[in-house]
Formats: structure tokens, sequence, C-alpha cells
């Protein structure tokens, strides 16, 4: 397939305009889009940026199809890191006749970049895009986990137009069904109501509070490590930290604390796509938000650098295996821990016939306090969740 026709050229004098040279920067470092050099060839590409000219579904925030050009402005301005990986920007989605039309360029796209094991990073547009980079799974039959940074649930009426207030519900009400877990990071209470929680709950999801991560944001990493599909709503950071949003709040996660997640993210083995989504340039200040989303995509580019490799496959010196005797289950709970990197996962009890099925979720990615919570006699609540939906 042919994505090329989806995409509009980078802009290079755009690129430009905060610096009269990108020599030793990322500008000279991707393999851009241009008019001049034409679509660049992805064999070996380990990594692709793409912009999304896509706003219509934006709920109260249009002006976000802007997104990607304000925020390459600042990323093309950035000195590199200690990095190997070959990085490609594609240029922009152009906008659909119909947004239908969008999605669909946006899905093709994404089906083949991830086939390909190319690390699609987008930069929207609202956040609706989600349920078109979900559907690249959907086409390829893969089961997956997503994982989505969002002070709200999303969880909308869907008997009308798909927003980016209502995306969520549209992923999960899909038959065939392909998500196998959905985790929210920096859910602010006062924006969900109850009825959302107990879905949630009844759902078997993973949700947590701002709060809670805030304190210890080091949590979120197992999560993020859990993660195919990574969805960043710029509404999830504070105001004073990322104005550039209709729907911005005083509360948030700090623009640090944005980064530190980024970074998890990438360093992720399991991560094959992330997206960033409601920038709206038209209402940033300073161009405070386009800064930060830059800074962000070089986090998840500087862990992607700092992949280690080391999810547990098979069975070999390079892991350390602790049975954890349990009164609820007389094979005890397994950990398994990395010697190269010191990272924990759980394995979950699976029916045989469903191994195959879930092969890549029944060993869970977790912290060494649920090692502990286990060694207290008690089960740890990732454990449990997941055994549910595994059995």
């Amino acid at each position: 397939m042919d994505i090329s026709i989806y995409f509009e050229p980078v802009d290079v004098d755009l690129l430009l305009q905060h610096e009269p040279s990108p020599s030793g920067k990322l500008g000279s470092v991707i393999e851009a889009h241009t008019a001049e050099t034409g679509f660049p060839d992805t064999t070996g590409v380990a990594i692709a940026i793409l912009g999304v000219n896509e706003d219509r579904a934006a709920a109260n925030n249009r002006g976000t199809a802007l997104s990607a050009n304000a925020t390459r402005s600042f990323l093309y301005n950035l000195y590199p890191g200690a990095w190997s990986s070959r990085i490609a920007d594609l240029g922009n989605i152009r906008q659909g006749h119909t947004i239908e039309d969008t999605y669909f360029a946006l899905t093709s796209s994404l089906e083949l970049l991830i086939a390909n094991k190319v690390l699609p990073i987008i930069i929207g547009g609202g956040q609706d895009l989600t349920f078109a980079v979900y559907n690249a799974y959907a086409k390829m039959g893969r089961i997956i986990n997503m994982a989505v940074a969002d002070p709200r649930f999303d969880l909308g009426d869907t008997s009308g137009a798909l927003t980016s207030v209502s995306y969520l519900s549209r992923i999960i009400m899909q038959k065939p069904n392909f998500l196998f877990n959905y985790t929210n990071l920096g859910y602010q209470t006062y924006f969900v109501d109850q009825p959302a929680l107990e879905l949630m709950k009844k759902l078997l999801f993973d949700t947590y509070r701002l709060g809670h991560l805030r304190s210890q944001l080091h949590d979120c990493e197992p999560l993020l490590r859990n993660a195919d599909l990574v969805s960043f709503d710029m509404g999830a950071i504070r105001a004073a930290d990322a104005p550039g949003n209709g729907n911005a709040s005083p509360n948030g996660f700090t623009g640090d604390e944005a980064c530190q997640l980024a970074r998890y993210a990438g360093m992720s083995d399991k991560l094959s796509s992330i997206g960033f989504f409601e920038y709206n340039p038209g209402l940033d200040r300073h161009e405070i938000t386009a800064h930060l989303q830059a800074q962000m995509i070089w986090y998840v580019i500087e862990g992607y650098n700092l992949r280690k490799n080391d999810f547990p496959v098979t069975d070999n010196d390079s892991y350390i295996r602790y049975i954890v005797p349990t009164p609820d289950f007389s094979d005890g709970i397994v950990f398994i821990k990395s010697r190269k990197t010191d990272r924990w996962w759980m394995e979950i009890v699976c029916r045989p016939e469903n191994r195959s099925k879930y092969e890549n979720h029944y060993i869970v990615p977790c912290s060494y306090a649920d090692y502990q919570t286990a060694c207290n006699n008690e089960l740890p609540d990732r454990w449990w969740q997941m055994y549910q939906k595994l059995m």
C-alpha cells in the first residue's frame, strides 16, 4: 500500500522560524517529507512522526488541526540525545472531504507502520483520533492494551457523531472487540460521575486519580509498560504548563511529570503507537504548550533509545522467578524479575486454551510493591483483576 498519497509535505521554512540553522539539532537528524526530498522510505526507520490536520470532532477545541506544525517548529530545534534509531517525519495527513476519510487515512497509515514495526508518534488533532488508531489494531486482529492520560473518561453518548468526548464508548461497544484493557492515568474526580466509575470497575479497567499518581509517579511505569497504544490528552496537564487547550484546567500533571510519563511510554518494549492530542495553538500563550509537547515527543524518542528488550518471553538466566505461596491458589503466584533492569512482572493463571489468544497479556508488568503484597499473603489488585479477565 502506498500511504504517501495521504500526506502533505512539511513546510521547511516553518521549521526554521526559531533558529537560522538546524545544524546538529533534530532538524538535521530527522528524515523529513518535504517538497524537495519527497516521501521518505520507511525501510529501516524505527520511529515515524506524523501530524493529522483534523479537528472537526474536537469538542470545544477547534483549532487543534494546526497542532503538528506548531509543535515541529520547536521539536526540530531540540538537540538529539545519544540516539541510534532512525527517525522519519512523514508530514501531515490531509483533512479528508469527510471526517471518516481522515480516520480511514490515519488507520491505513498506522496499520502499515505498526505491521512493519515502526513506532508512529501521532500529533493531533482531537482525541477522537484515538478511535482511528485503535482501528488499525482491530484491522490487524490484534488484542491490545490502551493507556490514556486524561482528566476524564470520554464516555459520551454514542447515538450521535463520534467526538473527542465519546471515542472511548465507541471503542468499548465495537464488535468484535480487540481492547483487552484500558488504563486511565490522572482522572480528576470532579470531572467524572459515579456511574462512569462504576462502569470502569465492572469492565475491570484500571483508573488512577491524579492525586495518587502525582504522589507516586513511579507507579505509572508498569502501567505504561503494559500498553500497546498510548493516547495523551494535553488537557491532562495543568493550564499553567499547557494553556493551549480549550478544556484546560487549573489542575493536572506538571510539565516535567508529563515528560516523565512520555519517557516511561517510550521505554516500553510493548508500545507500538503513541499520540498527543488536543493541543490548540490558537489558545496557546507564548507557545508554551507547543514547546512542552515537543519536549514530550523528545522524551518518547529518548525512552525508545533506552529500551532493554527484557520482556520475559522465555525462561533463561536473564530472569529470576519467584513463586510466592498463597492460600487462595495452590500453585502460588509467579513473579519474574529481570536481572538486566530489575523490572518486575507477574504471570497470571490462564486457561491453556486462552494462552495463544492472550499470549501478550498473561505476563503483566508490575512493581516490587506487588511482590511485597503477595509476600504478606495478600493478592495484588493488579493480579486479581487480570486473573478475572483471563478466566
